[in-house]
């Protein structure tokens, strides 16, 4: 699933592409693409046209598109396999095309949504009242990320210290930091040599303070390589993949050596997914008196 890195690039293409644009039709083609627009894919087409785009916004996975002078937003989720591309009008259609926004200028460009497996979606939602940041009323309980500059990193350094789980569980709740998925949660905790089962109330502040550092570090690496793509389910809005797999030191290297100490890595299924990490480097936590 794509995480802050790989929804942040897709963000500034939307930004650079669409905003300003006024959506000139709309075709729902899937009804399960707007099965969060509780009101239907009729409903959702006649709602949008007309109405012009402002620029992308992002929190954690999420983005969204404000809707000029309405109180509104499109709201997108990528899911598994979604992708919003913009591509010529003349192009032929995806496989798997979800939905269509054409726009009433003369780029020659459209917008689409496509999604393999379509467990993503855009829907319609009314601004959160008191937010200030324009959040889709949805979301609002979805947490800042570590990116963004009003993240507060004492309150979440507390906050960690005082959830009682582990640590990898704590950086994918997105009540308590967004943005964070399997992949960089591997990643950063490599980084921090901390195992995945270490109690959160064991770290200290600056072992909390320390492990932040390293996700905002390899969010920006990968942000920087354009996220990652492990196949063509993620693209950016051009159609173009990510690179920042090649420099995965955790995720994905089971049996691969240690980038820093050589030893084997290991693979440990965790909540339906996998965990990756260094026996020596991040040694797992005392169990028992």
């Amino acid at each position: 699933m794509p995480e802050l890195p790989e929804v942040e690039v897709v963000r500034r293409g939307l930004e650079r592409w669409v905003a300003g644009r006024t959506a000139a039709g709309v075709e729902v083609l899937h009804p399960r693409a707007v099965r969060r627009h509780l009101a239907g894919g009729a409903d959702f087409a006649a709602r949008l046209t007309g109405q012009r785009f402002e620029p992308a916004r992002r929190r954690g996975k999420y983005l969204w598109l404000p809707l000029a002078d309405t109180g509104t937003s499109v709201l997108g989720h990528l899911g598994m396999s979604g992708q919003l591309l913009v591509q010529p009008e003349t192009a032929p259609d995806e496989k798997h095309l979800r939905i269509r926004i054409r726009f009433d200028d003369t780029e020659g460009t459209e917008l689409r949504f496509v999604d393999q497996r379509t467990f993503g979606g855009l829907s319609l939602h009314d601004t959160a009242p008191d937010s200030a940041d324009g959040l889709p009323d949805v979301i609002g309980h979805i947490a800042r990320d570590p990116l963004d500059p009003a993240f507060d990193d004492a309150a979440f350094q507390t906050a960690l210290r005082l959830r009682r789980t582990t640590i990898k569980r704590a950086l994918l709740d997105q009540s308590l930091i967004s943005g964070v998925g399997n992949i960089y949660a591997d990643e950063a905790l490599w980084r921090a040599k901390l195992h995945y089962d270490r109690p959160t109330a064991t770290l200290t502040r600056p072992r909390a303070a320390e492990l932040l550092g390293h996700v905002r570090d390899v969010m920006n690496a990968a942000l920087a390589a354009g996220g990652t793509s492990f196949d063509s389910l993620y693209v950016n809005v051009n159609g173009e993949s990510g690179y920042f797999d090649r420099s995965l030191d955790a995720y994905g290297r089971e049996d691969e050596p240690c980038r820093r100490c050589g030893t084997p890595m290991r693979r440990r299924p965790w909540m339906n997914r996998s965990s990756y990490f260094c026996p020596r480097c991040q040694r797992p936590p005392r169990v028992g008196p």
